[in-house]
């Protein structure tokens, strides 16, 4: 299972600006089968766009990089970047699964 972590920095402020801690996309990245991820190619390196439900009721837009397993610990880690809630064209993507 995915190890994922976030910077306490970046948490602090998605939490003022969109109202939700970065752990929550831990409930979508590993508790919603039917999440939609596509990648997003940045400047400082690739990334992933997922949208996926929490407990199958709100739809969440989460940005992540792709794990990766960690050469000393074995353990696979990826990088929670920001969660908000999904637009409603997002939701309306996530239930035609496109």
């Amino acid at each position: 299972m995915t190890i994922w972590v976030w910077d306490p920095e970046k948490d602090s402020k998605n939490r003022e600006k969109h109202k939700l801690p970065l752990e929550t996309g831990r409930f979508v990245l590993d508790g919603d089968p039917l999440a939609l991820s596509v990648p997003d190619p940045h400047p400082d390196g690739d990334r992933w766009r997922t949208i996926g439900k929490i407990r199958g009721i709100t739809t969440l837009f989460v940005v992540h990089t792709e794990p990766v397993e960690d050469e000393e610990d074995g353990e696979e880690y990826g990088r929670i970047i920001s969660v908000r809630k999904a637009t409603a064209h997002e939701r309306k993507a996530y239930e035609n699964g496109l």
